[in-house]
């Protein structure tokens, strides 16, 4: 069940549990999770702010399992959430597969 788990005067921290999907492009392989509803909802009214530079996007800090790295979060077209790119170093880390679930922990830095 997604939560806001702990909130800051410069951060916010959310946990949920996301599928891990790849997108096959001309680019290579990427994969991504998409946020829940819930958590995508949170962060536009809490963290967002009115005016988002560089595609909307918001510098976060990701958790999966004993792995932590720093990324940005985009607006994903039509569904009103946000997509966190999980990179391949992490995907090995955690032993992650296409299509499984995973547990995340999210701090998202707070426009002022």
């Amino acid at each position: 069940m997604p939560s806001l788990v702990a909130d800051a005067a410069t951060h916010s921290v959310y946990e949920c549990r996301c599928k891990l999907w790849r997108y096959a492009g001309k680019s290579g392989n990427w994969h991504f999770v998409n946020l829940p509803a819930r958590v995508a909802r949170e962060i536009r009214l809490v963290d967002a702010g009115p005016h988002r530079p560089g595609f909307g996007s918001l510098r976060v800090a990701a958790t999966i399992g004993a792995t932590t790295w720093e990324t940005s979060i985009f607006p994903a077209a039509g569904d009103k959430s946000y997509l966190l790119p999980v990179k391949a170093a992490v995907r090995r880390a955690e032993g992650l597969q296409e299509g499984r679930m995973v547990k995340l922990r999210l701090r998202v830095r707070r426009r002022a």
